[in-house]
């Protein structure tokens, strides 16, 4: 089992948002759908984790040390470019990572009611997916102790739940989602690369996607 993933992972989305609150001073504030798409973008992408948080440090420090401050920073999409600099300087720096020993964040029988739960949560149109996460579940304790593969195949369900959902997604829900992404997204543009406002529109629409229709989030990070 690799123990390195597990720590990083499951600690990925709690800790940035801890470390954003905190940097920004206000624990209380909340991370709007688009600050969550950009941490899944940061994920997939192998960002490692202290990247970001030096990349939020980096940002707030030279929002501090500006003369005139016109609003606060409302958005972790602020500290995009400067995440994208420390991932390039570790990257440079070739450092080999320190190794955690951790445990899955839950036992055998919660990932299998997990499984068991978003089966039973898929609407009509979706037995194929459904029929998968019964086998996953049948197979449970096989996979409880390789997590990232079992990861890897819930990201292809979902992607093919996203895929099927889109099919039955109506012109004009498709259109506001777009306007709201727009909206969300324009002060930040020139703050993040062409590949990465592409990443992030992605995960954005599909996470919206999904609530929309009321489907259940598969990934492993979601089991609560």
């Amino acid at each position: 089992m690799n123990q390195d993933w597990i720590y990083n992972y499951f600690n990925y989305f709690t800790e940035i948002e801890e470390h954003f609150q905190l940097a920004r001073g206000t624990g209380l504030f909340l991370l709007s759908p688009l600050d969550w798409a950009l941490i899944e973008t940061w994920k997939n992408s192998g960002v490692p984790l202290e990247a970001v948080m030096r990349g939020i440090d980096a940002a707030f420090e030279k929002w501090r040390g500006r003369k005139v401050k016109t609003q606060m920073v409302n958005s972790l999409a602020f500290c995009a470019q400067a995440v994208l600099t420390e991932a390039a300087v570790m990257a440079g720096a070739s450092r080999p990572a320190p190794r955690r020993e951790a445990s899955p964040p839950f036992t055998l029988d919660e990932l299998r009611r997990y499984l068991f739960r978003n089966a039973a949560a898929l609407p009509a149109g979706y037995e194929e997916t459904a029929a998968a996460l019964l086998r996953l579940a049948a197979d449970a304790e096989r996979y409880y102790a390789a997590l990232e593969d079992l990861e890897t195949r819930l990201t292809v369900l979902e992607e093919k739940m996203v895929a099927a959902a889109r099919t039955r997604q109506g012109e004009e829900e498709m259109l506001e989602s777009r306007r709201d992404l727009e909206r969300q997204l324009r002060p930040y543009r020139g703050k993040m690369t062409a590949s990465q406002i592409a990443m992030l529109e992605k995960q954005y629409l599909d996470r919206r996607l999904l609530e929309q229709s009321a489907l259940p989030r598969l990934s492993l990070f979601y089991l609560k």
